[in-house]
Formats: C-alpha cells, sequence, structure tokens
C-alpha cells in the first residue's frame, strides 16, 4: 500500500509524513491483534449486554453526537465543510488498540475493551464508508471532495484487518513470541501517535493554531459528549464499575490515526486540512481521558 503512494500522480503529502501515517496505523492494529485471544470473541455470547451497548456507543451513537454538535448555532457557522468531514471521520472511527492501555490504567476491564476494538475494528469497515459518503453527499460538493468508497474499503482491509488477521494467528500459535513482541510494541504504541501529531502539528501550524478556538472547542465538546453517553449507557444497564469505565474511554476514545490515514491517504481523500480535527482530537483526548484516569484513581482511592 505505501508504494502505491509513490505512483499517484495527485499526491502532495509530504513523503515523510506518509511514512508515519501508514506504518502507525498497521503497527497498531498488529498491535491489537496480538493481543486478541479467542476467549475475547466468547465475550460477545458470555456477556452480550457491555458488548452490546459499547458498539452502540460507538457504531451509532458517536456520529448522531458528532453531527449534532455541528450543528450547534456557533460550531456550525465557524465551520468548513472540509471540518465536517474531519469531525465526522473522526466520529466514525472508534477505538484502537491506545483505548485499551486507557482501560487498563483506569482499572477497568481490559478484556471488554480489546473485544470491543476488535469487533469496532470489522464493523467500521462498512459503516465509515457508508456514513461517510452520506457525510460528503451533503457537505463535500462544495468543496468538491467525493469519497471513493471501494477504495476506502480495500485500504481498511489491507491496513486494518490484515495487520489483526495476522497478529491473532502468530498469537494463537506461537503465544510466547506473541507476548514478548506485545510487551514491545504497546510501549512504542503512544510514543508513535505523538510523533504522528507532532509532525502533522509543525507541518500545519499555523492553520491549527488559527482554527484551534473553534476545532479545539468542538472536539472538547464532542469527547466529553461520547464520554458522557458511554457514562449513561453503563448506568441505564446497571453494569460494573469496571465495565462502566471501560465504556467511557471506548465509547470517548477514537482512532485518530485511523481517521489520519483515510483523510490523507491519495487513494481515498488526500486531502490533510480534513486531518485536522482529527489532529487535535488526538491533543485533546489524551488529556481529557488522562484526567478521567486520574479522577477514578481517586475516587477508588478514596472508597478504600
Amino acid at each position: 500500500m505505501i508504494f502505491l503512494v509513490f505512483l499517484h500522480p495527485q499526491t502532495t503529502m509530504p513523503m515523510n509524513t506518509i511514512f508515519i501515517v501508514l506504518p502507525i496505523l498497521t503497527l497498531l492494529m498488529f498491535d491489537l491483534g496480538l493481543a486478541l485471544q479467542p476467549a475475547d470473541f466468547k465475550l460477545i455470547v458470555s456477556r452480550p449486554k457491555p458488548v452490546i451497548a459499547g458498539l452502540v456507543g460507538q457504531i451509532i451513537l458517536l456520529p448522531l453526537i458528532a453531527w449534532g454538535v455541528i450543528h450547534l448555532p456557533f460550531f456550525s457557522v465557524h465551520l468548513s465543510p472540509l471540518f465536517v468531514i474531519g469531525i465526522m471521520l473522526v466520529a466514525c472511527s472508534p477505538g484502537g488498540s491506545s483505548s485499551n492501555v486507557f482501560s487498563m490504567l483506569a482499572k477497568g476491564d481490559v478484556a471488554l475493551s480489546v473485544t470491543l476494538t476488535a469487533c469496532s475494528s470489522l464493523i467500521t469497515l462498512f459503516t465509515l464508508p457508508l456514513i461517510m459518503a452520506w457525510v460528503t453527499s451533503r457537505v463535500g460538493e462544495a468543496v468538491n471532495i467525493h469519497l471513493p468508497v471501494g477504495k476506502l474499503l480495500v485500504q481498511n482491509i489491507v491496513l486494518m484487518v490484515v495487520p489483526i488477521a495476522v497478529g491473532f494467528v502468530i498469537n494463537i500459535f506461537k503465544p510466547v513470541p506473541a507476548q514478548k513482541i506485545h510487551n514491545v510494541l504497546k510501549r512504542i504504541a503512544m510514543p508513535a501517535l505523538v510523533l504522528l501529531v507532532t509532525v502533522f502539528f509543525m507541518q500545519h501550524r499555523q492553520t491549527i493554531v488559527s482554527e484551534f478556538g473553534s476545532l479545539g472547542l468542538t472536539m472538547t465538546v464532542l469527547i466529553l459528549g461520547s464520554t458522557f453517553c458511554g457514562a449513561l449507557i453503563a448506568w441505564l444497564l446497571r453494569l460494573s464499575g469496571k465495565e462502566r469505565r471501560t465504556l467511557v474511554i471506548e465509547v470517548g476514545m477514537q482512532n485518530a490515526a485511523q481517521a489520519i490515514t483515510v483523510a490523507c491517504s491519495p487513494l481515498i481523500f488526500n486531502n490533510e486540512t480534513i486531518a485536522i480535527p482529527a489532529i487535535i482530537y488526538a491533543l485533546v483526548m489524551n488529556l481529557v481521558l488522562l484526567a478521567y484516569v486520574g479522577l477514578t484513581k481517586t475516587i477508588r482511592t478514596e472508597k478504600d
């Protein structure tokens, strides 16, 4: 897939960023596969309530919340069509292996987190193209943006499904080496994402700084709304404390690397402006969720 970047005549993105974006997403998906156990899929049968609740929050409610936030009076005036597409792209890219790390830090249900991340990554193969095709049909004409659904599906299979499957197979047949590789990758996954955000920020700092007021507020409202949604679903279903913390993180945390890849890919949108909301989201998301992890630790300590 990386070699296709060189061959595409309309590639305008700096090569160094391309070679950071694609490997990071592939690495994160491979690491997710290494963390998967056959027992993780049994959760769908043994504990369907939290799994279904998490998937509904991630796949259905998140895009609805994002679309609602975008059309609030203040945001609808300040957001360009490209930013609207970028925000919806973030909302349609749930999970990511980093959410498993945050679930662990928050003393959540890590097995549930891994199951939700794996399931949502597979489901979004189909939901992301469908939702984004509808979004671009609504706002993309004004900026001449169209979604090649077939190419997006192929790219997601190559960059997400294949790495997950390879990691999963290695874990089944070579569990000891798989665990060693996973222990290394989970330590470099977050720094790799930080590197991606840093490089992108340096290349687009002028636009990001100038638009941070409206976009930063938009992404903050989106994150707070989605985390509240996860907490509300867990409360309504009377889930356990571990399951509740996991749903807050899984519904609130998006796969920024996937959103950036789709936005910047020369095979899909080939537009770095669409990726800017994901960059800002990644910055705000980590601050909000780190604060949430700290809050959960404080509450648990007071209860102890």
